[in-house]
């Protein structure tokens, strides 16, 4: 089976086990929900006829078994909560599989024997299963071919005996009378070797086919040769859904690295088209050249439309769904949560939303250790739980929202909260700062400690954390997305942990200014306008400088005294005037001042690495059209 199709069978096993694992939830606590049990039994019944495609038989048998108890439900027995706990089981098995192909490109050694510890669980459930399962055939161990991919119905292999000719059989025929067949794929059982060795009385072949019609007429199409077929259930649809009528989407599935490629060439096309305008300048400056200048400006902007809407179509192409990401977490947390004996409630909110696929791809092991830590340093044990007054199960709630270009996660949970004054003794005991530095920070300050390396606030070390390893990962792997994680809570009322992330690969406006000599970017969106400020309208307020701004006291801060080039602290102005840019930062707006502005242009920002990966005040970094690095400044950071 090619690895293209298990590739396949990985993303949507994934989909389908998070489709189960939310109806089941719903199941549990209220088993009556008559959606929820049709859905939990397509989407399992899809995943097991998925699993026909590949040698999974552990996995098919498991959920069979999964399959006739919620089919007994449906049929009209009770349904409990230990019913669906029990599938729920079922299905938490399949996703940790699902990670084993995912990594190791095969079941664990110990699938048999784990699924049937898990089937006999589910007997237990339900006694009569055992009679039910004994007349249905069990879930075949043979391949399907590639060929069949895509397509619905009963698949069927047909290995004729190699005397099956002596016995009057002709083994095409029987296939060609199969009812409503859809597809064919006829192969030799055994390679054929030398043509002289070729015996034209024994029969070589392996017949394999779909057919879309009831599984009782297929089995009468083949009721004289039932001991050579083997017949499967091959579901691409999920079974109750109409045939007709309705307007699905189109979609198609393209390797990641080529997108990838595609988003590199389409920054390049950005950076390459920035450069016209120089060119135009240069072209102006030519004797006679104003009409070629003018020219080039007009098939600039014509350029830089075509580019704009390429740019923003490819990051489109980039965005994936978080549900895929969020729904591997309430196994892992139900697994996290048993390993240390608590109750805890897990609630989803967002999924929906959909940011580009390498900030999906990249925020899984920072968001499973924050959510671990939730439940291993947040949530409180049951009985310190009810003298608090809170409820015994802990909740714990992973949230995304959309805020502009970017995608806001939190991880909250109602546990213990954080302690700065524990944060600060415990930076001071673990040597990270002096007792008069640890007692000079403001809380914010000292929350944020958690982030040093190695200050772990766990007493003890277990199998989930207190390693000294942690916080510090998450908020590099944040800033490699181009992002920043912050944290907050309160003692006993619970922590958030918030991730602010770019929503996709979109095009900033830049305004380009010089600091020192150096060259560095402001986002457009936040500059209202640029003044020149004579020295006469400057004031001093509380040591520092100010200036009136339409009716309003507007704050000036020297941008280069903010980036680290040499000033004297104060002002000077440079022909009675400076430059100035005014921008809205933190609700308010900033002058900053600068040497010149050297003009404008969009760009495509891509987060810093190296050693300037997370460095405070820096937004990200672009190319220039002559190849430079372009710092883009966060304004906000700055001042903070």
């Amino acid at each position: 089976m090619s690895q293209e199709l298990m590739v396949q069978f990985l993303v949507e096993g994934r989909e389908l086990v998070a489709e189960a694992s939310r109806d089941l939830a719903m199941l549990i606590a209220r088993p009556d929900d008559v959606a929820a049990l049709d859905g939990c039994f397509r989407a399992i019944h899809t995943l097991k006829g998925s699993t026909g495609l590949f040698d999974l038989q552990p996995m098919g048998a498991m959920l069979h078994a999964a399959e006739e108890l919620l089919a007994a439900i449906r049929a009209g027995r009770p349904g409990h909560a230990e019913d669906f706990a029990r599938v729920l089981e079922a299905v938490d098995q399949v996703d940790r599989w699902l990670d084993a192909l995912e990594g190791d490109g095969a079941l664990p050694a110990d699938a048999d024997a784990a699924g049937r510890a898990i089937q006999a669980r589910m007997r237990d459930a339900a006694p009569a299963l055992d009679q039910a399962e004994a007349q249905l055939p069990a879930v075949p161990d043979w391949q399907l071919s590639a060929a069949f991919t895509g397509l619905s119905g009963t698949a069927i292999r047909y290995t004729p005996r190699v005397d099956c000719y002596f016995a009057g059989d002709d083994p095409v025929a029987i296939v060609a009378a199969t009812p409503q067949l859809i597809a064919l794929s006829i192969a030799p059982r055994d390679a054929w070797g030398e043509l002289e060795h070729y015996d034209p009385f024994a029969c070589n072949l392996v017949i394999e086919a779909v057919s879309a019609a009831p599984r009782g007429e297929i089995e009468a199409a083949f009721r004289l040769v039932a001991d050579q077929v083997e017949l499967a259930e091959l579901t691409a649809a999920e079974p109750g859904a109409p045939a007709g009528g309705m307007t699905t989407r189109r979609t198609l599935r393209v390797d990641a690295a080529r997108i990838d490629h595609l988003g590199i060439l389409a920054d390049e096309l950005v950076t390459a088209k920035n450069g016209l305008v120089d060119l135009a300048i240069a072209a102006e400056a030519l004797p006679g050249g104003h009409t070629l200048g003018q020219a080039l400006r007009s098939r600039q902007a014509q350029l830089d439309r075509l580019v704009g809407d390429l740019h923003a179509a490819v990051g489109k192409v980039r965005l994936a769904p978080l549900a895929p990401l969020f729904a591997r977490f309430p196994r892992l947390a139900r697994e996290t949560a048993g390993a240390l004996g608590k109750s805890v409630r897990l609630e989803l909110e967002g999924q929906e939303i959909e940011v580009d696929k390498t900030i999906v791809d990249g925020l899984f092991d920072p968001l499973l250790h924050v959510l671990r830590n939730a439940l291993d340093h947040g949530v409180e044990p049951v009985e310190r739980r009810r003298a608090a007054g809170k409820p015994e199960a802990g909740l714990v709630r992973v949230t995304a929202r959309a805020a502009g270009d970017q995608v806001v996660i939190e991880v909250a949970d109602d546990g213990a909260g954080i302690d700065p004054a524990r944060i600060r003794n415990l930076a001071v005991a673990r040597g990270v700062l002096g007792r008069d530095a640890a007692d000079a920070l403001d809380d914010r300050d000292a929350v944020d400690l958690i982030f040093v390396p190695g200050l772990s606030t766990a007493t003890t070390v277990n199998a989930v954390s207190g390693r000294g390893v942690g916080m510090d990962v998450v908020r590099a792997a944040a800033a490699r997305l181009g992002g920043k994680v912050t944290l907050s809570g309160e003692p006993g009322r619970g922590t958030i942990v918030r991730f602010v992330l770019p929503m996709t690969m979109i095009l900033t406006k830049l305004m380009v200014v010089t600091c020192g000599g150096e060259r560095y970017g402001l986002a457009l969106d936040s500059v209202v306008e640029t003044a020149r400020i004579a020295a006469d309208r400057l004031v001093v307020m509380r040591s520092r400088q100010a200036f009136q701004f339409r009716d309003q006291v507007v704050p000036l801060v020297i941008l280069r005294e903010l980036v680290g080039g040499s000033s004297q602290g104060a002002l000077a102005p440079r022909g009675g005037a400076e430059r100035v840019v005014i921008a809205w930062v933190g609700g308010e707006l900033v002058g900053f001042a600068v040497d010149a502005i050297v003009g404008r242009m969009d760009a495509a920002l891509r987060p810093l690495d190296g050693l300037l990966s997370g460095a405070p005040g820096l937004a990200g970094s672009t190319l220039m059209p002559d190849g430079s690095v372009l710092l883009v400044l966060d304004l906000a950071e700055l001042l903070s």
